[in-house]
């Protein structure tokens, strides 16, 4: 049997439309053991200051709009943790916005000041997430979740 030429096979779907269709449906205990693991090693050092006590008792929803991706955080017990309840501030924006903030490519004050990242409901508890996602000055391009986004922030260049 001869191979088919890859102009007769399927494209798969892009990746966006992929993370649409498959988180609504990943259980927030999955998404608990792969996404507070890595939120806690590259947050230790600011979480074992209490630089994030102000999120104790607290939630701030994540909203990755075109991705369709909700993630509410609060702090229990100096770690952060997925929350099943509404937060009482969402930071919005699309999925090259959230890269730009988590890498630092672009200043993160202009991201916010350009509507392209947005803060809603508790403006206060939105800046202050925002000031201390700010205030690691490397980012979180570390490790290997920073190897992880440097790779995906060039992959995002070259798509553009």
């Amino acid at each position: 049997m001869l191979p088919l030429p890859l102009s007769l096979l399927p494209r798969p779907p892009a990746p966006s439309r992929l993370i649409r269709a498959i988180d609504p449906r990943v259980p927030l205990t999955l998404k608990r053991h792969v996404i507070e693991p890595v939120l806690n090693r590259t947050f230790a050092e600011p979480l074992e200051e209490g630089e994030f006590d102000a999120l104790e008792g607290r939630r701030i929803t994540l909203h990755v709009d075109d991705l369709g991706v909700l993630l509410t955080l609060t702090l229990e017990n100096q770690r952060l943790v997925l929350s099943r309840e509404a937060g009482e501030a969402t930071i919005r924006g699309g999925w090259r916005e959230f890269l730009c903030l988590a890498t630092r490519r672009e200043d993160p004050d202009a991201l916010f000041f350009q509507r392209r990242l947005l803060i809603e409901g508790d403006t206060e508890l939105g800046l202050t997430v925002k000031n201390l996602l700010d205030s690691r000055e490397e980012g979180l391009a570390q490790g290997r979740l920073g190897d992880w986004l440097v790779r995906l922030e060039r992959a995002a260049r070259r798509d553009d």
